[in-house]
């Protein structure tokens, strides 16, 4: 494989993963996470997950090309449904949104026995999946944003712990925000809010034009709230 073929986005799920682990990746698409994480010596053993026929054939030729199918075994089903239970020991799902990230391990949870570590990039969504790790018993140990090609990416690595703990202090505001990427303040951290208020207002704007107001009052309220919070925490 060009290693080049992997984003930067990629690239940095692939820093997080604990060297000589059994790695899963659902939503594999093309296994190039999988592939660069065994020729990169990260994991000796992977499994590429994924449930759309197309990406499967695309993931089972990447692999063949690159001569890996004794280490990385690509299977076709529904997100955590492709294992067995404590097979792998970290789990990567990059490129989807929140929602549906919580959903695949909601409905997996049997498939979570083994795993150390879970590093998840959620496209949107991302407090969807902090509160998820929260109810379910996994610490948020680490968070990272980056901006690739115009779009922005929180990467969260979360491992067994206290689940409470990232959130000690502003609970409420750090699910949404997240925690260390509210402590590190990082510039893209800044613009990606930035970005959110500005959309925010826009429908705003646009619902007072409408005149909308008794069927959109509480949608209002709600997106007033959301700023509020941004400019209170972010002073933005």
């Amino acid at each position: 494989m060009n290693h080049e073929k992997l984003s930067m986005r990629l690239e940095r799920v692939a820093t997080y993963i604990p060297k000589g682990s059994v790695l899963a990746d659902i939503g594999s698409d093309h296994a190039y996470l999988p592939c660069y994480a065994v020729q990169k010596g990260i994991t000796v053993k992977a499994i590429a997950g994924e449930v759309v026929e197309g990406p499967f054939q695309s993931a089972k030729k990447q692999v063949e090309q690159t001569e890996l199918e004794d280490q990385i075994d690509v299977r076709l089903g529904n997100g955590l449904d492709v294992l067995v239970p404590n097979e792998a020991t970290c789990i990567t799902i990059a490129g989807m949104g929140g929602i549906l990230i919580s959903s695949i391990l909601e409905n997996g949870k049997d498939k979570l026995g083994a795993v150390k570590r879970l590093v998840l990039q959620p496209n949107v969504g991302s407090n969807v999946v902090r509160n998820w790790l929260l109810e379910n018993d996994w610490e948020l140990v680490n968070e990272e944003i980056l901006e690739e090609d115009g779009k922005i990416y929180e990467i969260l690595i979360a491992e067994r712990g206290i689940p409470a703990k990232p959130y000690a202090n502003h609970a409420e505001s750090a699910l949404l925000f997240g925690p260390f990427l509210m402590a590190q303040r990082h510039e893209v951290f800044l613009k990606k809010w930035q970005l959110e208020k500005e959309h925010w207002q826009r429908i705003i704007r646009e619902m007072d034009e409408k005149s909308q107001h008794a069927a959109t009052s509480s949608k209002r309220q709600e997106l007033m709230d959301q700023i509020q919070k941004v400019e209170e925490e972010l002073g933005i």
